[in-house]
């Protein structure tokens, strides 16, 4: 007796195939893509003194390490943790956002040797980028005018963009992932930043690949307590990266 075809749609795919290849890049900013000279620390002390800070105290200096530690955090995520109440840790963010910006004004950032050109060849090759950050819209719009990096990029994040949370929450890649739908599977989803909260946030997203880059604020040793695929020594590095791991 003749087989009859089970399935009359056809063959069906297989379940849950492995992906293939990065198609979504989220790369941080201060740090990974763009060379701030140390402005949030400067930033930081404007954003003290308007709470009463002492400069040279011992509450300075533990607030100062607080921030060191959490590079890479959403910044009114580390001022409510410094300041306490929710009114105390808004004036001290606006206070800090506006201090950065001027200084963004004033000419004191550039990016990255290297990051412009990484990332046109990112898309050159077909893949999407999208640039993230800790800080506020108005201080990452700022960033990107005075680079000229508005149109660099299909996409960019704050965490007011991904509901208020940010690093170390994978909220900003799974909005990328969302948003941009380049990608079939968090899998496709490559992750970079200077940081372990960077790190952290693509882990907890599932990204494929996540890695750290020694141009920020932490090195070797954060990344790979963090879980960090691969360290880099810039993302300039990172297009030769992905096509070897293809």
């Amino acid at each position: 007796m003749p087989q009859t075809d089970q399935n009359p749609q056809g063959p069906q795919a297989p379940r849950n195939p492995q992906p293939t290849g990065v198609r979504l890049v989220v790369l941080d900013m201060a740090g990974t893509t763009v060379a701030d000279g140390g402005l949030v620390e400067l930033a930081f002390e404007t954003a003290a003194g308007e709470l009463g800070v002492e400069p040279g105290s011992a509450d300075h200096a533990e607030k100062l390490a607080y921030v060191r530690a959490t590079m890479g955090e959403s910044k009114i995520s580390v001022f409510r943790h410094l300041f306490g109440d929710e009114s105390r840790a808004q004036r001290a963010n606006a206070a800090f956002e506006k201090a950065y910006g001027d200084l963004v004004d004033g000419g004191r950032i550039a990016e990255v040797p290297g990051a412009r050109a990484a990332i046109e060849r990112l898309r050159a090759d077909g893949r999407t980028v999208v640039l993230t950050t800790g800080f506020a819209r108005i201080t990452q719009d700022a960033i990107l005018g005075a680079l000229g990096w508005r149109d660099l990029v299909p996409l960019t994040l704050c965490p007011a963009d991904a509901g208020g949370r940010g690093r170390p929450y994978p909220d900003m890649v799974l909005e990328a992932f969302l948003r941009t739908g380049a990608a079939d599977d968090v899998r496709q989803v490559a992750v970079v930043g200077d940081t372990s909260y960077d790190v952290l946030s693509g882990l907890r997203a599932g990204a494929g690949l996540v890695a750290g880059v020694r141009t920020g604020a932490h090195g070797d040793a954060e990344f790979r307590a963090a879980g960090a695929t691969h360290v880099l020594n810039s993302v300039a590095a990172l297009p030769g990266l992905l096509t070897e791991v293809r």
